[in-house]
């Protein structure tokens, strides 16, 4: 299973990447733990530095581990989103 989910620039409201990913991955009977890659793009690499053991404690909580790569990009597919989580999981 591979999914993307993003994060909206007015994230005050919206739920976190790692929670929409966490809910797809439910929704297909898997978790966190069932991931064997994880790409993470961002309009604002520093900013997500900020706010990235968010997602290394979820991830380090489920004992997941997959391998990780963080892209700055320029924008992405919809211009309010600024963090995008792509995620391969197998069960």
């Amino acid at each position: 299973m591979s999914c993307a989910l993003a994060q909206p620039r007015s994230a005050t409201s919206a739920p976190l990447p790692p929670d929409n990913l966490e809910a797809v991955l439910g929704e297909a009977g898997m978790s966190l733990a069932d991931l064997v890659r994880l790409n993470v793009y961002t309009t604002d690499v520093d900013r997500l530095f900020e706010h990235y053991g968010v997602l290394a404690a979820r991830l380090g909580a489920a004992g997941a581990a997959p391998p990780t790569t963080m892209l700055g990009v320029t924008r992405l597919a919809i211009p309010d989103l600024t963090v995008e989580l792509e995620g391969t999981a197998v069960a």
